[in-house]
């Protein structure tokens, strides 16, 4: 019913805001991703929403991109999981992150999200596959399965995100597994 809102941003109380549409105040639940994007007080704002009507309320969930949004959507519809557990994962995690996450079967990585255990975890894993897009994030990088399992044991060895997608970048598309990751390795400890 609303599906975007433009406005002065009049308060922020994380994960609440406030925009003022011509005189209205819109009470409006945000990610943390979003929160820390959001410009000073008396600014203008423009967030996309989602709406949802329930018994006893009507809440109003802003996103500032559309990914954001589109990833709120596919979260709600898995059994379990509703608007405040969805907005959790992604104040928890970007959406790049979350579908690499899927992309690379990482249940591990889910959990960390409070409120998340190991169940809805893996039932995340299983409903989101293929829904949140191959072209989100460092997932986009991996060309073939030997990338795939290039990038797994860098993050298994502790490398963060985005040195494990530099690392992969820098090598040969037709490396094999065992010769990239030496050579990740050997490009991550200069």
């Amino acid at each position: 019913m609303i599906g975007k809102l433009t406005g002065t941003l009049d308060d922020k109380n994380p994960p609440q805001v406030i925009v003022d549409c011509h005189g209205v105040g819109y009470e409006v639940l945000v990610p943390m991703s979003t929160f820390y994007n959001l410009p000073e007080l008396g600014a203008r704002v423009s967030l996309l929403t989602h709406f949802v009507v329930r018994e006893d309320a009507q809440i109003l969930y802003g996103f500032a991109t559309q990914a954001e949004r589109a990833a709120f959507r596919e979260l709600i519809k898995i059994s379990g999981v509703g608007p405040r557990t969805a907005l959790s994962v992604l104040s928890g995690m970007s959406v790049a992150e979350l579908s690499q996450a899927v992309t690379l079967q990482e249940g591990g990585r889910l959990v960390k999200v409070p409120g998340i255990g190991k169940k809805t975890a893996e039932r995340l894993l299983l409903e989101l596959k293929g829904k949140l897009g191959p072209d989100i994030g460092v997932a986009a990088s991996v060309a073939n399965d030997s990338q795939a399992d290039i990038l797994q044991a860098l993050l298994a060895l502790g490398y963060s995100d985005k040195e494990a997608a530099a690392a992969l970048k820098a090598l040969p598309t037709d490396v094999g597994v065992s010769e990239g990751i030496r050579l990740a390795l050997r490009a991550l400890g200069k």
